[in-house]
């Protein structure tokens, strides 16, 4: 009787290891979303409007601009 306790704890065991490689094929396809762009011509317009901002009114004041173009950026891809 305690081999077949020993077994049972196996058995659900089992049933996991698919779980873990639906879970890796789902993250697989992440490396094939890399960004198409170099960082520095992503994102053009929100890229400006921060640096604009930043040179007029020092970084500290220009979150809302630093944010929007962080946000672009993951949106195409990029790690931010």
């Amino acid at each position: 009787m305690g081999h077949a306790e020993v077994g049972m704890p196996l058995q659900p065991k089992s049933p996991e290891h698919p779980a873990i490689s639906q879970n890796l094929a789902a993250a697989g396809p992440t490396p094939d979303s890399k960004p198409r762009k170099k960082i520095c011509c992503a994102c053009p317009d929100t890229k400006r409007l921060r640096d604009e901002c930043i040179v007029q009114h020092g970084e500290a004041a220009c979150e809302k601009w630093i944010q929007a173009h962080k946000q672009c950026l993951r949106a195409e891809g990029f790690n931010v």
